[in-house]
């Protein structure tokens, strides 16, 4: 089994994580659950930046391999916002509730055509000799006009799914898990890691 340190301090995405890479390949610690809890700053202009930043960040003080990732929703109505700062989105302790009535205010009189949108996800690998790796998986959707279910977190009640016909946070674990960014973006990482990096 391999031991991989997460760079998240996030318990839903954490959850999400050990849902999705299978526990008798992968044993996931967080940051934390392994020692360090340290506030690390996104100073990057890019998903994959951002991630490479936590991931090298851990790797380096915890001498593991570190995994992070960095996601957010784009609008593109909205000029792809949140994007980077989705966390951060109208302060970093805003609720999500209020996000995402403050989006769906914005959005009510742009028109279904208009109202797409995707979840990205940045999955980076840092070892402490130096190899790295980095993939960004995305998740298309749309704006709905309400907020609608109880899974997930996050956008997830606003983010509607047309080919399943739900919004992300009426979905199942599973469902949502194998087609979302993350899901992806984990699920390439596992290939290149079982290829090329330990």
């Amino acid at each position: 089994m391999i031991r991989v340190i997460f760079a998240t301090g996030n318990r839903d995405k954490l959850r999400e994580i050990r849902e999705i890479l299978d526990p008798r390949e992968f044993e996931i610690v967080s940051m934390k659950e392994a020692g360090y809890d340290i506030d690390i700053e996104e100073t990057g202009t890019t998903f994959a930046e951002n991630a490479l930043i936590k991931a090298r960040a851990i790797a380096k003080a915890s001498g593991c391999l570190t995994l992070a990732d960095d996601s957010g929703l784009e609008i593109d109505a909205m000029d792809k916002q949140p994007g980077i700062y989705s966390a951060r989105f109208l302060g970093h302790d805003t609720d999500y509730d209020y996000k995402n009535n403050y989006i769906l205010e914005r959005l009510k009189d742009v028109p279904e055509e208009k109202r797409t949108a995707r979840y990205a996800c940045a999955v980076a690998a840092a070892r402490p000799d130096g190899r790295e790796e980095t993939v960004t998986e995305y998740f298309e959707g749309r704006i709905g006009y309400e907020q609608k279910g109880t899974n997930g977190f996050g956008y997830d009640p606003i983010f509607y799914v047309p080919e399943y016909g739900k919004y992300a946070a009426e979905m199942t674990p599973e469902e949502k898990n194998a087609v979302s960014h993350r899901g992806k973006a984990l699920r390439a990482m596992k290939k290149i890691l079982e290829e090329k990096m330990i």
